[in-house]
């Protein structure tokens, strides 16, 4: 459950106990109540705005209620959803899908940005660590996501640029960019997306996982 979803589930046990309810609420009036609580208790905060905070979408909408019913979506819904999310991808306007994987690195140790206290220029971080490991002398690093170590060398590339590793060049930078164009309720944001991070900063994160001089790949 996400932080979010933590606070919202919270507050509502909180409201059911207040009003002494006999029975359980339906999942409409649950969603009533969350949205009542969302719109008097919370409150815009530096570069932090609700209306973007609590954003959702269709993709938002059907994983979440796929979550509350404990099932995976069918496959045509969730083809569906990974089709809309695919149209989204943006490709590189250079044409340059790999960065430096020096700044990728950086990139996926931070996790600095899209809170209160930062500036509204003060560039993002990928927190890759906090799901992920990657090079292998971090040793601090989560495992909601797969190791990402050997990326490069376990698909095979070995040259990021030769023709034959331009299909998992394309999907690491789609992969990034809307985690959900591959998986339809990936636990994975939606990086590029939703303007997390630039275009050089998916650049430099491919670059980080393909580039045989990376120690992703060593």
């Amino acid at each position: 459950m996400t932080p979010r979803n933590s606070i919202l589930a919270l507050s509502i046990a909180g409201a059911l106990v207040l009003v002494g309810c006999a029975s359980l609420p339906s999942s409409t009036e649950l969603d009533t109540l969350t949205q009542q609580i969302v719109k008097n208790d919370f409150h815009d905060k530096g570069i932090v705005k609700v209306s973007q905070a609590f954003a959702d979408d269709e993709t938002m909408r059907v994983c979440n209620a796929a979550d509350v019913a404990g099932k995976p979506l069918d496959d045509a819904t969730a083809k569906r959803i990974e089709a809309l999310n695919m149209a989204t991808i943006k490709w590189p306007a250079n044409g340059k899908y790999l960065g430096d994987w020096k700044e990728g690195e950086k990139l996926a140790q931070s996790g600095r940005g899209l809170t209160w206290t930062d500036k509204a220029d003060t560039p993002n971080g990928g927190n890759c660590y906090n799901c992920h490991q990657i090079d292998k002398k971090e040793i601090s690093f989560g495992t909601i996501g797969t190791s990402l170590y050997n990326y490069g060398k376990l698909r095979g590339v070995t040259d990021p640029n030769s023709p034959q590793a331009q299909e998992m060049v394309k999907y690491t930078w789609g992969k990034i960019w809307n985690s959900k164009a591959y998986n339809a309720c990936s636990n994975m944001p939606r990086a590029g997306h939703k303007g997390i991070l630039t275009e050089k900063q998916v650049a430099d994160l491919v670059a980080l996982l393909l580039d045989p001089n990376s120690p992703v790949n060593k």
